[in-house]
């Protein structure tokens, strides 16, 4: 059962051992696994049994690359294996409609330079700004956890603290 009173502390996340993914990560990454495991590390064993049909390893050059596309592709697929393991995907109905949790849509404005922003609040692994979406590990995305539209937040940055005001909100 999901504690609702540490939802918002980001080491709560670290104690249980989990990761909470949107359907649609959860979905990306259990393609890209079955693409891993399907596709790509059958051709990667395929192209590494030819190089090894050609003779001396030792200055085979094509088996060495073959051999570090194996093991990238190994390491890539354990990744997978043990994110989608320990992942959960995020219960849209039980996340608080009144405060901002992850998935939810924050538009805001930096008050030092009046820049107006928006962003989603997702997990490191859905974590893209092109898209428009940062972590909620992130220095903004931590500070915006459980606030309120209207809030002015202290955001604590490598490159030094600044005030933001939380114009809106709308969650999933």
């Amino acid at each position: 059962m999901l504690n609702l009173e540490r939802f918002f502390e980001l080491d709560y996340y670290l104690e249980i051992g989990m990761e909470y993914l949107s359907k649609e990560r959860y979905d990306e990454l259990v393609a890209e696994l079955n693409y891993m495991t399907d596709v790509e590390y059958p051709r990667i064993r395929d192209d590494l049994a030819e190089a090894r049909s050609q003779g001396d390893l030792s200055e085979n050059c094509g088996y060495r690359a073959a051999r570090r596309a194996q093991a990238k592709a190994i390491s890539r697929i354990r990744f997978l294996q043990k994110v989608l393991q320990h992942s959960r995907i995020i219960d849209t109905s039980i996340l608080p409609k009144d405060c901002i949790s992850l998935l939810s849509k924050v538009e805001f404005t930096h008050l030092g330079t009046g820049r107006r922003m928006a962003y989603t609040i997702v997990t490191h692994h859905e974590m893209n700004l092109e898209q428009g979406k940062i972590s909620c590990n992130s220095p903004i995305g931590a500070a915006l956890m459980g606030k309120k539209e209207g809030d002015i937040v202290e955001v604590k940055a490598p490159a030094g603290a600044f005030q933001i005001k939380i114009e809106s909100v709308s969650t999933p």
